[in-house]
């Protein structure tokens, strides 16, 4: 082999898509056959003797149907087991050569392809989508230089430093082992009292306790990369950086009220979301944006860039746009594709680096070693989702599942046999150099000194957020710690954590439990001493940490529930829908009973649900068209009365025209109220009124929602 040309592979959007094709097997005008091909005559009948009598050892069909069966199940990942995932595309909007020279930074025409795996940290596979919990936000590259996982989180931040505490976080988090409850949830004992004696979670329970933790859908949850890397320019110099997800469609969020009910009716809420807007082409669009920070730079920023319970705030260090990451194509099998794609940390490409992140360099091991078990052996790249476009050449060899035939008889290097072949990489050819990072020190169990502030972002994230949230973050504090059932854990965890981050969370989680308020003013300021001390830089607030401030201006891919009997006014449906639907989103006609419906026009209307099988839980806003019959009939109807009460209790838009305002009487709404529009359809101002208020997503205003049923 010419050792001057190695060989390469060209990559665009459809590269994984294609090089996956031949993997794919359609049964379409196909016969029946066993795994080794042998066409089968009958697969409903055991091979025995008699009519009546024992099955035969030599059915050779029966023997592989079942075994194939027995094994269809893998072990499901000990985190992250829950998810949903989809195909598309990343391209850079300008080249980034100055930073980093991967070239999937390079050049702005091209799309490489990834796989995004979104996800729940602690439930089973089994489990709901909607239970408050971190969202897993996993992208693989597959780039000209290989595979590239980014492996985030939806919340920047975790819950501890060093990840040799990480198998104590997940058990404590994870369902009790003497009883195995509860499920998907950290609403016990174990968890908080893991919690309370770990000061250096207080960060990211501020996050798991937020909106944060509830997304209203994984197309509108932002993604980080939590640690801090290193960009590697072709010069060899060195930037740190953060990256982030920022999703166009802007950050929204559920209520927990919502999430505990969709956990009921529609457990896989997110993951239809996902797949249903694919399949209609409302493709999720993300954008890439990266916080580079210069190495000489770094301290003076007062933050220790290798403490994963850290954030830089965007007010110090802005994040930069680069480019676009766009899902346009669902698996077509979900154990092959979602299930058994395998991410890893440790898989980077040349102008990508680590850092010395002590969680970091943890799950640089963990993630390659719990494939290994996972996915049944050191082969589980060959897997068609996890296999790179990249040419693979090495030694390694044999194994389980191993599906490369390799050829020769080399399997050493250095060789000449082989004539030397594979042959290394010179950096100028592409091989991967690492960062040659100076490292000094004795070896030791311990941390920096940088590493001991826990409460001060703690604190800045509560003080950023708008009063609603700070009030949603003291009710999950409040419900979670209600379900504990020691009292000096939840003691523990005011005295300890709660009352080192702020005062007002501290005293109405104690009052909603109960418990005691400590005296605060002397444990604040020790903590504020100590950070000032350490060289934290102090911020009142971080307005980009506040969903309050996230994007409002477009309803596009929203969801309006629209009440309708016989006899609903057809003028306002048809005005109000071409409207919405104009504007991007889409209306899903309700009724008592699936079927039709009939509009005062004498026409038949498709319903697309029945109030037995969906809520307004489901829904970014509701509207009720007029029609004097199809109110009465609404009016008297107890579940589309409770509908519309639980939307406004939930600060939901909602739009009614002409007598349709009788229901929200009957609901006990009183009008004008922020948020609900009354009109008439057939004006000119009525949809560009209720466009607008579904565009804001919540009216957290409605001081009399709590008068309201729920």
């Amino acid at each position: 082999m010419d050792k001057k040309t190695p060989e390469t592979v060209s990559i665009n959007e459809h590269s994984k898509t294609t090089e996956l094709e031949k993997n794919r097997s359609d049964p379409s005008g196909q016969r029946m056959t066993t795994g080794q091909g042998v066409p089968v005559e009958d697969t409903d009948n055991s091979l025995r003797v008699g009519a009546r009598g024992p099955t035969l050892l030599e059915d050779f069909h029966f023997r592989e149907k079942i075994m194939r069966f027995d094994h269809e199940r893998i072990p499901e990942r000990v985190v992250h087991a829950r998810g949903s995932a989809a195909h598309g595309y990343f391209q850079v909007y300008e080249s980034l050569a100055e930073y980093t020279k991967a070239k999937v930074f390079q050049d702005p025409s091209k799309k490489t392809p990834v796989f995004v795996r979104f996800s729940t940290v602690l439930g089973s596979r089994g489990s709901a989508d909607t239970v408050r919990d971190v969202r897993g936000f996993a992208v693989k590259f597959y780039t000209e230089e290989g595979n590239w996982d980014l492996v985030g989180n939806n919340i920047p931040v975790f819950f501890i430093q060093d990840g040799i505490k990480f198998p104590d976080v997940v058990h404590a988090a994870k369902p009790e082992p003497h009883h195995e409850m509860p499920q998907a949830g950290t609403a016990h004992d174990s968890f908080w009292d893991f919690a309370s004696l770990v000061p250096e979670s207080a960060h990211m329970l501020m996050w798991a306790m937020s909106d944060r933790a509830l997304p209203r859908s994984y197309r509108m949850m932002e993604g980080f990369g939590v640690h801090t890397f290193r960009l590697v320019n072709a010069k060899g110099v060195s930037h740190f950086v953060k990256f982030h997800w920022k999703p166009l469609l802007g950050v929204h969020s559920l209520v927990w009220d919502e999430s505990q009910k969709l956990a009921g009716k529609d457990p896989d809420f997110h993951r239809r979301d996902l797949w249903e807007a694919i399949e209609k082409g409302d493709f999720p669009e993300y954008e890439l944006g990266l916080q580079i920070i210069e190495e000489k730079e770094a301290e003076k920023l007062g933050i220790e860039l290798l403490d994963s319970t850290k954030i830089i705030p965007e007010e110090l260090v802005p994040v930069r746009r680069v480019g676009k990451l766009v899902l346009n194509r669902n698996p077509t099998n979900f154990f092959a594709e979602t299930e058994q794609v395998a991410f890893c940390t440790s898989h980077v490409v040349p102008g990508i680096d680590f850092t010395d992140d002590p969680l970091l360099q943890a799950r640089n091991f963990s993630y390659l070693d719990t494939q290994l078990t996972r996915l049944g052996g050191p082969n589980f790249t060959e897997i068609p989702i996890n296999r790179p476009i990249a040419p693979v050449h090495n030694f390694h060899q044999d194994g389980f599942h191993r599906q490369t035939i390799d050829q020769g008889r080399v399997n050493y290097f250095p060789n000449s046999l082989g004539g030397g072949c594979p042959f290394m990489a010179s950096a100028q050819q592409g091989g991967y150099r690492h960062f040659p990072e100076k490292v000094t020190g004795e070896k030791a169990r311990q941390r920096a000194e940088s590493f001991q502030d826990h409460f001060s972002q703690a604190s800045l994230f509560f003080r950023s957020m708008s009063k609603p949230e700070r009030e949603h973050i003291i009710m999950a504090f409040q419900f979670e710690l209600a379900k504990v059932e020691r009292e000096e854990v939840r003691k523990r965890v005011i005295e300890e954590i709660l009352v080192k981050i702020d005062a007002e969370l501290a005293t109405e989680v104690a009052q909603g439990l109960g418990v005691p308020v400590p005296v605060m003013t002397a444990v604040k300021g020790k903590i504020e001493k100590a950070a000032e001390t350490l060289g934290i830089p102090r911020l009142d607030k971080s307005p980009a940490l506040s969903q309050e401030n996230q994007k409002k201006d477009s309803i596009k891919t929203r969801k309006i529930g629209v009440l309708v009997a016989d006899g609903f006014d057809a003028a306002d449906l048809q005005s109000t829908r071409t409207a919405i639907e104009q504007a991007g989103a889409q209306m899903v006609l309700i009724s008592r009973r699936l079927g039709s419906v009939k509009a005062s026009d004498g026409q038949s209307v498709k319903v697309d649900k029945t109030a037995l099988t969906t809520g307004s839980f489901e829904y970014d806003a509701v509207f009720v068209p007029g029609g004097a019959p199809s109110v009465a009939v609404l009016k008297k109807d107890g579940d589309s009365v409770h509908f519309i009460q639980e939307a406004y209790r939930h600060c939901k838009p909602i739009g009614v025209t002409k007598d349709a305002a009788e229901l929200l009487k009957e609901g006990g709404i009183s009008t004008p109220a922020l948020g609900v529009v009354v009109g008439d359809a057939g004006g000119q101002d009525f949809s560009t009124k209720f466009i607008a208020a579904i565009a804001q997503h919540r009216f957290w205003a409605r001081h009399d929602k709590d008068l309201i049923s729920g």
